[in-house]
């Protein structure tokens, strides 16, 4: 399994800020949380094209690998509690949503479960006595059952052809939306391998290789606490994070209005030389107690808002039904 080392990244022509839309004062448990979650890439270079730029990528594989860790293990995010005490909350990722476009066609194999776009849906059972029941009181049996309740009201799929009547988006190679209960799922990295067996380009490809429509959603789920905490209802809260995976964002036809995307840098990516950090443009949550996890100051609603607003709008314009955003979106608390 390959280690997830953890590293400090300056920034060059990007914010030297990793969440530049939130307060300058002391980061709030969110802000921790997002910076903690955010996958730090290595970066590549393409030989330099005559009379331009150099040419800077990463590789999925590289990206699947940032999960590997956090899959196993959850990724450890410190919360300051209302005593004072400060404790290290540990999330565990699930591949939420994602869409590949490619720029040129990518053949994939395909195999007898597929949807209307040729794309792979798992059927999953909705036993809580899954593999991933260890998810931690932060489902209630009452938030299942509304799990279950809005699952039957969604669609696994669109409308024949609505994902590719814009021919701007590219060559639509991988679409996924996770509809089962979140105590059937599997983690991300353990969902991508699933995912590869018939798209194996999803290991091959590259960020340069990808339309700017190309985006992935992960939902993070609370697993254990060190030091260990009881009946801490500030800690059952989970998340919803949108990120990017094409090099050329900022070049998207669609004229999407994503402030805090804006204000993180382009492509709502902060890098160097060495790394690429995939910070999320979008943003969701369920559970959360915003006297907790949020500063007093109005920066942080303002921001929070503001991300929530940029998944809505991404959703909206690639006419994506997400059902863990609506889920999420019902049941909020703010």
């Amino acid at each position: 399994m390959p280690s997830s080392t953890t590293s400090s990244y300056s920034s060059s022509s990007y914010s030297t800020s990793s969440f530049t839309c939130f307060s300058a004062t002391s980061p709030s448990n969110l802000q921790r949380f997002l910076q903690c979650v955010t996958p730090h890439v290595p970066s590549q270079t393409l030989p330099k094209p005559l009379g331009k730029d150099k040419v800077e990528f990463f590789t999925l594989q590289d990206l699947w690998d940032r999960y590997y860790e956090w899959s196993a293990y959850g990724a450890g995010t410190p919360v300051t509690l209302e005593d004072g005490e400060t404790v290290t909350q540990y999330y565990v990722p699930y591949l939420s949503a994602i869409q590949i476009y490619s720029n040129k066609s990518v053949a994939a194999s395909r195999n007898r479960r597929e949807d209307c776009d040729g794309v792979e849906f798992e059927s999953d059972s909705w036993s809580e006595d899954s593999s991933s029941d260890n998810l931690s009181r932060s489902l209630s049996n009452n938030s299942s059952k509304a799990w279950e309740d809005a699952v039957s009201e969604d669609s696994c799929c669109e409308q024949e052809g609505s994902w590719l009547r814009d021919n701007k988006l590219g060559y639509l190679y991988l679409q996924y939306t996770e509809m089962a209960s979140p105590y059937s799922r599997v983690p991300l990295a353990e969902k991508i391998d699933e995912l590869a067996r018939t798209h194996p380009a999803l290991l091959t490809l590259k960020s340069v290789d990808l339309s700017p429509a190309s985006w992935m959603a992960v939902s993070w789920y609370p697993i254990y606490t060190v030091p260990s905490r009881n009946n801490e209802k500030e800690l059952e809260a989970c998340f919803l994070t949108y990120h990017t995976l094409s090099s050329s964002f900022e070049d998207c036809a669609m004229e999407c209005d994503v402030c805090c995307l804006k204000n993180q840098g382009e492509n709502g990516k902060k890098q160097n030389s060495e790394h690429v950090s995939l910070l999320p443009f979008g943003l969701a949550t369920y559970k959360m107690q915003g006297d907790v996890w949020l500063n007093t100051d109005p920066y942080d609603n303002e921001s929070i808002s503001c991300l929530y607003s940029a998944a809505d709008s991404w959703l909206k314009q690639l006419n994506v039904h997400h059902h863990d955003f609506n889920f999420f979106t019902l049941h909020s608390t703010m």
